[in-house]
C-alpha cells in the first residue's frame, strides 16, 4: 500500500536570517520553527512518517522534543552541503533503511515553512497523490514582475499570465524523485520539481496558500509569529 512520507531538509545554517543560529532552531511561541513544521505532518492523518534530515554535526536538535510522536518521526543525520544534496541523501537513507519504498509518495517540505495549513497539505495529497508525474503546491503570481538590468533599472515588464510561485511540499514517488536527483546536476536545480522536469516530466500545480510563507529574512518572523498565534 502506497504511503505518504514527509521529508524535511533541515541541515542549513540560515545565514540570510541572521539569528546567529540555524533559523529552524529559532523559537516562536515556546517552540522552535522546526517543531512547528514537524508538528504539521505528525498531526495529519494522511502522513505515515516524517523524516527530518540534519547535518551530521548538528548539535541543536533534541529528539526528546518529539517523543510524543516518536513512532511517526525519523531523524537522519546525513545532510549535505546544499538543500538538494540533503534531500537526495535523506531520500537514499529512507530507501536503504526500508523506511520507504519506490512506490511511496515523498513530500519534501522546507523546514522554514512552519505555517502550512492542514487543508493545503490535504489538497496536495488529494490532487497529486495518485498522479505519476507528482505535483507541488504553488500560488499564481499576483504582482507585476520587473526584470532588472545590471544597474538595477527596469529592463522589461514580465507578463505574469501563467506564472506560479512554487511552494512546498513537493510530492513525488520515491523512485521517480531518486532517479531525478541522481541523474541531474544538483547545482542547476532550485527545487525538486525542477529536477523532475529535467526528465521531461511535467508535475501538477496544486493551489497553495499565501499563509505558507518561508521564514527567510528577519522581517518574516513578525508575520510568522502572527500566523502561529
Amino acid at each position: 500500500m502506497k504511503r505518504h512520507i514527509a521529508l524535511i531538509p533541515a541541515a542549513g545554517v540560515g545565514e540570510r536570517f541572521g539569528a546567529g543560529k540555524p533559523k529552524q532552531y529559532v523559537e516562536i511561541n515556546d517552540r522552535t520553527v522546526l517543531e512547528h513544521t514537524v508538528g504539521i505532518f505528525t498531526a495529519h492523518p494522511g502522513i505515515s512518517l516524517t523524516a527530518v534530515v540534519l547535518a551530521p554535526n548538528d548539535t541543536g536538535f533534541s529528539e526528546t522534543r518529539f517523543q510524543t510522536a516518536s513512532e511517526k518521526v525519523a531523524v537522519l543525520h546525513c545532510g549535505g552541503g546544499s538543500r538538494a544534496e540533503t534531500v537526495r541523501n535523506g531520500l537514499n537513507a529512507l530507501l536503504e533503511r526500508g523506511l520507504a519504498e519506490a512506490g511511496d509518495n515523498i513530500l519534501v517540505h522546507d523546514a522554514a515553512r512552519c505555517c502550512l495549513p492542514a487543508e493545503a497539505l490535504s489538497r496536495l495529497i488529494d490532487e497529486a497523490g495518485d498522479a505519476e508525474e507528482g505535483g507541488i503546491l504553488a500560488v499564481p503570481v499576483a504582482d507585476t514582475l520587473k526584470q532588472a538590468d545590471e544597474h538595477r533599472r527596469i529592463a522589461a515588464t514580465v507578463p505574469r499570465n501563467g506564472l506560479w510561485q512554487a511552494q512546498t511540499p513537493q510530492l513525488f514517488r520515491a523512485g521517480l524523485l531518486q532517479r531525478a536527483l541522481e541523474t541531474c546536476d544538483l547545482n542547476r536545480i532550485t527545487d525538486e520539481a525542477s529536477a523532475v522536469e529535467m526528465l521531461g516530466i511535467r508535475p501538477r500545480l496544486v493551489q497553495g496558500d499565501s499563509r505558507n510563507l518561508k521564514l527567510t529574512l528577519p522581517h518574516d518572523e513578525f508575520i510568522v509569529r502572527l500566523l502561529l498565534k
